[in-house]
């Protein structure tokens, strides 16, 4: 890295989140936001990002959240957990079984999926953790509820579907008004380790959106529908039920429903939606609210 860029990054660190935020959403969608009185969905999630919910840190921790998700649906639909160590070491490296997925709780992307444990060893995996847990994830986009997260790793069991790859991952948006009626979007996210993942939006009912968001691109034709679509929905919205908004993240290979995680500022206020206008409906959809 130049020195040029290395002052760049260490002046962008010292922003006070405000301007960060501001600058990034600039950058990435833009248009600087309005922060005072946000009307895009973007411009809330930042709103959100600098005035979190005391409740965020706690269901934002992969780790602590699986007590919430046990206690609203039931431990069934948790992915099986084969290890939390308070620190990774070569015993507990020796213990994992072929395959399993390395996991950080506290951010987004800290994900390493092992099919073969033979591929890979202890030093290489202990170096990636150790990356991990000394990255401070609230520095990534100023999502300010990740601060209250204590660093972990863990080992979850591999989820294969029936064609032996890592399943889709639905990711269902549910908007709540004064009313209680839900808006709900599912964003269909699949091949998310190759080299190009697709990303398809649609309804409750399973007809395709013209939405696109991000690095994804939208498939040439549409997803299957999913064996269970109405219960991947029941779940979604028993755990989004005290919430005016959040985005419900679920697995479901070969007929099983496993909970993946809660977002409760997707894309850290800067989630390039297409059209552009999508940003200004689902602007409507989400409510600015006060912490508890």
């Amino acid at each position: 890295m130049s020195l040029s860029k290395t002052l760049i990054g260490v002046a962008k660190g010292l922003l006070p989140d405000y301007l960060y935020l501001s600058m990034h959403h600039r950058k990435k969608i833009g248009r600087f936001p309005n922060l005072v009185k946000p009307t895009t969905y973007n411009e809330k999630i930042l709103y959100r990002c600098l005035h979190p919910d005391p409740r965020y840190a706690n269901l934002t921790d992969k780790l602590t959240v699986r007590d919430y998700v046990k206690s609203k649906i039931g431990e069934q639909y948790l992915i099986p957990l084969i290890a939390e160590p308070e620190s990774f070491t070569k015993e507990v490296f020796q213990a994992l079984p072929s395959a399993f997925v390395m996991k950080a709780n506290h951010g987004s992307s800290f994900v390493k999926v092992v099919e073969d444990k033979q591929m890979t060893s202890f030093e290489e995996l202990s170096a990636l953790a150790t990356q991990w847990l000394t990255t401070d994830f609230y520095r990534v986009a100023r999502e300010r509820h990740y601060r209250a997260i204590k660093h972990r790793i863990f080992f979850e069991t591999l989820l294969l579907d029936e064609h032996g790859a890592v399943p889709a991952d639905f990711k269902i948006y549910i908007f709540k008004d004064e009313s209680g009626r839900k808006t709900v979007f599912i964003a269909v996210i699949s091949d998310r380790f190759r080299e190009h993942p697709r990303g398809d939006f649609y309804d409750t009912e399973w007809n395709p959106l013209e939405i696109g968001i991000g690095r994804f691109e939208r498939s040439k034709s549409p997803n299957p529908r999913p064996e269970n679509p109405q219960l991947l929905l029941d779940i979604a919205e028993r755990l989004a039920e005290e919430f005016q908004f959040v985005r419900v993240d679920l697995y479901s290979p070969q007929g099983r429903v496993y909970f993946g995680e809660l977002t409760f500022t997707p894309g850290a206020g800067v989630s390039q939606l297409r059209p552009a206008s999508v940003d200004y409906e689902w602007g409507r959809y989400l409510q600015v609210e006060r912490a508890h």
